[in-house]
This record gives structure tokens, C-alpha cells and sequence, in this order.
């Protein structure tokens, strides 16, 4: 299996079980060893008292693309920090990208940034998550036993 292989497999298998992203409509467009990008597009729903996405949405976009770049090597990979910084608003029926990149992979830790723009290429948010690598993975790679993966109970 290819590094590419592996990343579009370990995102499917993510994906199926991750109601949370399907929820809000998010799709993935792209994934490849530690990156991902994601779109969603933001319903009246999401947004606040000022017309604008509220910024938990634009987090979880941010989040969820995090996410999806971490574990993208078949380990199972936990958010143990992030931040974001808001640059500019979004609104409803915006289309919004999360493009992450992995900026550092060392042992059980990662350092993703996650850049959030529009449908007209203004960025909206800066997002920063640290990943830690714990136990399990999300499918079974050909010569491997099926209980070396536990996908449903990981643990550190």
C-alpha cells in the first residue's frame, strides 16, 4: 500500500464514522499523506447575532481538517491542543476551504496549521492543533491481524 493509498483509505474509514463532519455538510476534497482539505458551506444556521458564522463552525471546520491530515498515516492521532485566530467574517451560503498541513511529525507529537478561506480566496481564520499518536489504527493494512486495529476504543 502507498502512502497515498493509505491516506485516502485511513480518511474513508474516518469519514464513515464521523458524524459530526457529515452533519454539518462538510466533504473532503482532497487528502495525501499529513494534509487535508476540506469545503463546507455555511447554512443560516451557523450563524450568530451579527449575521456572521459563529466562530465554533469555523473552529470545527479547522478541526476536522486537523483531523483528517493527523490520521492520515493509519495511526489513530488525537487533538492534545489548538488554537485559531479569526481574520475575517464569514457568512451564510459562503463556501468555505480548510486546507491543513502537517509542519512537523516527530515520534508520538504533529504540528498542523490549518488555513480557512472563502469562496473568493479571503482568508478567514489561522488554525494551529498538536496532535499526539495513541493507540490503534483505522483499518487493517493487507499482512496485518485484525485485533492490532480497534478503531471504536482507542487508548493512550
Amino acid at each position: 500500500m502507498t502512502p497515498q493509498e493509505r491516506a485516502e483509505a485511513s480518511a474513508r474509514s474516518m469519514y464513515e464514522r464521523d458524524a459530526a463532519s457529515q452533519g454539518l455538510g462538510m466533504s473532503i476534497e482532497a487528502t495525501s499523506p499529513g494534509a487535508a482539505t476540506l469545503f463546507m458551506t455555511v447554512t443560516e444556521a451557523m450563524t450568530n447575532g451579527h449575521k456572521t458564522c459563529h466562530g465554533g463552525f469555523i473552529f470545527t471546520l479547522a478541526d476536522s481538517a486537523f483531523a483528517f491530515a493527523c490520521n492520515s498515516y493509519n495511526q489513530n492521532a488525537v487533538a492534545q491542543m489548538a488554537s485559531i485566530t479569526y481574520l475575517a467574517p464569514a457568512y451564510a451560503n459562503d463556501r468555505l476551504k480548510a486546507e491543513a498541513r502537517e509542519i512537523a511529525r516527530v515520534g508520538r507529537s504533529g504540528i498542523y496549521d490549518v488555513r480557512v478561506t472563502n469562496q473568493a480566496g479571503t482568508q478567514i481564520a489561522e488554525f494551529r492543533g498538536h496532535s499526539r499518536i495513541i493507540r490503534g489504527s483505522h483499518f487493517t493494512e493487507p499482512g496485518e491481524s485484525a485485533d492490532e486495529t480497534d478503531p471504536q476504543t482507542p487508548t493512550a
